[in-house]
C-alpha cells in the first residue's frame, strides 16, 4: 500500500477527513486520507502518494507531482 498512488476525491486538509481512491486488489477502493504535512491541502481531483497506512482504510498521503 505505501508507496502507491491514488486519487483524491474529497479535498485533503487541515480540518478535514479526504478520501482517495487507491488501486487494490484488482479494483479501486475508497480510504479515508490525512496528509502527512501539517497544513498541507490537497484538492479533490489531485494525484497522491501514500506514505503512510493504518488498517482497516486509512492512508497517510503526499501530493504528487509530475
Amino acid at each position: 500500500m505505501v508507496g502507491e498512488q491514488g486519487r483524491v476525491t474529497g479535498a485533503v486538509g487541515p480540518g478535514l477527513v479526504g478520501e482517495v481512491m487507491v488501486r487494490v486488489r484488482g479494483g479501486a477502493e475508497a480510504f479515508l486520507a490525512y496528509a502527512v504535512e501539517p497544513g498541507e491541502r490537497i484538492e479533490r481531483g489531485a494525484l497522491v502518494v501514500v506514505m503512510e497506512y493504518q488498517p482497516p482504510r486509512t492512508v497517510y498521503v503526499t501530493a504528487a507531482y509530475a
